[in-house]
């Protein structure tokens, strides 16, 4: 298919559920006035374990969005993606019915999936036996089941799919998407990524390969991108979801057009298991990808959403790969961690971050990276430090990086 033929797609719905908001004007104001979402783990007991605290989603009432019967054989991720996805579609203005079912389909990731279901059903296997576990526990467990669900939810029956590509899974479904609107396979997507990973299992693997932050007697200063006394990340939970659809039929249905999605970039480092390429090369070459892909040339960027998750090894590569695909253009751009605020929701981190860099666009505000009260001296660019910004932000980048090596890029501009 050449580029004559590609379609423009255009972002017209979003819907957030986070822990410093549970739809996207809280999610939003949370993000603008610095909200911190970050606080001691109440789900379950931390008493024997070196990190404490996490970004936990607070009064979601999966019974706003759903019957009682179906949310209780529903893993909490999908319930995050069912109610964030009919959010996003009630925001478009988008009612999926006969007449259009076939044309609208879902790409939604995640990380982990129903790990939590795994424990419950795992205890239940060791104390009563095989005989007592769930016949629910594969269909609730199984990370494509928030797809699978948000369609039997929404009626949507076009293409329908789930990337599992740890923390860039977000990112990887939101591009996936783009593609399908764009090559003409879907007119539109629901798309983004869920999380929700604050289980006893989950916490407990992480903090034995020192990923986390143990800053447990201040939790609001412990997720701390680009600062010099960062000690690593801060789990969160939650879902974004963006609507991404073929412009002229946005236009011809008279939607509210937020931003222009315009590329997609992504590469593996085939390094390692879970450090990043020396240099950030592999994330070098998904920012310049998605540049290309875009038609944008470096000195065009006003904003970037960084992955920036407070780890050591992260901040210091982002810093190197945006220098490297950006030049001297790097020092003269904003970028923000918005994990800073929120932790990082694995594969659900790049549906908000997609959300928050859409937002930028659409409200000319660049939200901020709280905490960073140290610079780390490798970090030498400028993460809006505190508060949030005014900023005429024409283009912006949002980055993901994950586990195994998946490094994603995502470039949005404003529309006309």
């Amino acid at each position: 298919m050449t580029n004559l033929q590609l379609k423009r797609v255009v972002v017209t719905g979003l819907g957030a559920i986070t822990p410093i908001g549970n739809n996207l004007d809280e999610y939003w104001q949370g993000l603008i006035t610095a909200k911190n979402g970050i606080g001691k783990i109440t789900c379950f007991d931390t008493s024997d374990y070196a990190c404490k605290i996490a970004g936990e989603v607070k009064g979601f009432d999966p019974l706003a969005y759903m019957e009682k019967k179906e949310a209780k054989r529903m893993a909490r991720f999908s319930q995050f993606a069912v109610a964030a996805s009919k959010m996003a579609l009630e925001d478009a203005q988008l009612t999926i019915n006969d007449d259009n079912a076939n044309d609208v389909g879902i790409v939604i990731g995640t990380g982990v999936g129903g790990l939590s279901v795994m424990e419950e059903q795992n205890e239940v296997l060791l104390t009563k036996g095989p005989g007592r576990v769930t016949p629910f526990l594969v269909p609730t467990m199984i990370s494509n089941m928030a797809a699978g669900l948000t369609a039997i939810h929404t009626g949507a029956k076009g293409p329908n799919s789930c990337s599992v590509t740890a923390c860039a899974a977000g990112s990887n479904s939101i591009g996936d998407a783009f593609r399908l609107v764009q090559s003409g396979y879907a007119k539109a997507m629901i798309c983004g990524g869920t999380e929700a990973a604050i289980t006893r299992l989950a916490m407990a693997g992480f903090a034995s390969a020192k990923a986390l932050s143990t800053r447990n007697d201040s939790p609001e200063s412990a997720s701390r991108p680009f600062d010099a006394d960062r000690d690593g990340f801060v789990m969160g939970e939650g879902c974004g979801i963006l609507i991404l659809e073929e412009r002229e039929s946005a236009i011809a249905r008279g939607a509210r057009i937020y931003a222009e999605m315009v590329g997609y970039g992504m590469t593996c480092d085939a390094y390692h298991m879970t450090a990043p390429v020396p240099e950030g090369l592999g994330a070098t070459r998904a920012i310049e990808l998605a540049l290309k892909d875009g038609g944008l040339a470096p000195d065009q960027v006003s904003y970037i959403n960084a992955h920036g998750t407070s780890t050591p090894a992260n901040d210091t590569t982002e810093t190197k790969a945006i220098k490297r695909a950006l030049g001297d253009h790097a020092y003269k751009i904003a970028i923000s961690s918005t994990k800073s605020m929120t932790g990082h929701l694995l594969g659900g981190s790049g549906g908000i971050e997609a959300v928050a860099t859409v937002m930028a666009i659409a409200s000319d505000i660049v939200p901020p990276t709280i905490n960073l009260q140290n610079p780390d001296p490798d970090c030498d660019l400028d993460y809006v430090p505190h508060e949030s910004r005014k900023l005429t932000v024409d283009v912006a980048l949002s980055n993901s990086f994950g586990f195994g090596g998946h490094n994603v890029t995502l470039a949005f501009k404003k529309h006309n």
